[in-house]
């Protein structure tokens, strides 16, 4: 997963960030290298769980959030995947070409909003970069003896991260689907009958999503677990201001259309956290007391958004005239 903001904080002393050492970087698919961090002083690093990010805070500034894809049992390294991304702003770009072994970037806590539940059976289905999160739930999931399969569509064979230690740990387990070799991955197939024991868990760009949760519509509840690598369309902005309370401080602020939740209680003084601000790594999730908001992030599952007691101020508004926010 990788989502965008820029920030202008040194990497080391940005809120919620350590210094960390590219202690390595390899080309591990045609447009992918993988960094692995360590503390400079060898010091050991915060435990995480499978479907957990970073953030990665490069030396020029900017921010970019990268799901965690080495071994969660290495307490002294993480290990991330980046996609250069012909059409983004720079970032992945900045990786590519002027990150070197030795450097040093700023690294959040991981945080996780994709978490593998308990299942007897899994079924992973990835696409391109989306691969990252996927790749410790299979360790995970083959560790706990589980039965699981996996999925892996991509442009070309070269173009897969990962495929061939994949293969080689995995053998018959892991599908995989170089569109230009063998078509679209077949949905249907692998979807088109419910199991109730098993669930299933994608990521990937955002046509294979929409196409997995067709496939899947006749699924348990809670069965799919989707991660996005940019936020999900969301429908039209309503046309009338409302109103929010921030209850800490007793404030009320007005949030007009052409401004987000966030910018709005910002500028009345509350202290949210946040880095993407598109609705997908969920730094800014901020309790709801009192009214209803109207979701339009990438990161809560259908139960968190019908229980109504958070919300992501960066993207998402409110359903009525007034919202109530532990601020």
């Amino acid at each position: 997963m990788v989502t965008t903001s820029t920030t202008s904080a040194d990497p080391g002393l940005r809120t919620g960030a350590v210094t960390l050492q590219i202690r390595a970087k390899e080309q591990v698919a045609d447009g992918v290298v993988a960094l692995t961090l360590a503390h400079p002083d060898g010091a050991r690093l915060p435990d995480w769980t499978p479907g957990s990010h970073i953030d990665l805070v490069l030396p020029e500034g900017t921010t970019r959030q990268y799901s965690l894809c080495g071994d969660r049992w290495d307490a002294y390294t993480y290990r991330i995947a980046v996609l250069r991304e012909a059409a983004g702003r720079g970032g992945s770009a900045y990786v590519h070409d002027q990150l070197r072994s030795g450097d040093l970037v700023g690294v959040g806590a991981p945080r996780n909003h994709f978490p593998l539940v308990p299942s007897e059976k899994y079924l992973f289905i990835a696409g391109g970069i989306g691969i990252t999160p996927l790749l410790p739930m299979v360790h995970q999931a083959d560790l706990l003896g589980a039965d699981w399969q996996l999925h892996y569509g991509g442009r070309t064979r070269v173009s897969m991260a990962f495929r061939e230690e994949l293969t080689t740990a995995y053998g018959d387990r892991v599908h995989l689907v170089p569109q230009d070799e063998l078509g679209l991955l077949d949905l249907d197939t692998w979807l088109g009958t419910p199991r109730p024991d098993t669930k299933v868990y994608c990521c990937g760009p955002g046509p294979l999503l929409a196409a997995v949760e067709k496939a899947a519509s006749s699924w348990p509840p809670y069965a799919l677990r989707t991660e996005r690598f940019t936020a999900a369309a969301a429908g039209p902005v309503p046309n009338t201001p409302f109103e929010v309370e921030l209850r800490r401080t007793g404030r009320t602020v007005t949030v007009t259309p052409d401004m987000s939740i966030l910018e709005a209680v910002r500028q009345a003084g509350a202290d949210v956290l946040s880095s993407c601000e598109q609705g997908t790594c969920g730094t800014c999730l901020t309790p709801v007391l009192e009214g209803t908001p109207e979701h339009r992030d990438s990161v809560l599952a259908d139960h968190e958004r019908s229980a109504g007691d958070c919300m992501l101020p960066c993207v998402s508004r409110s359903r009525g005239d007034r919202l109530v926010l532990d601020l």
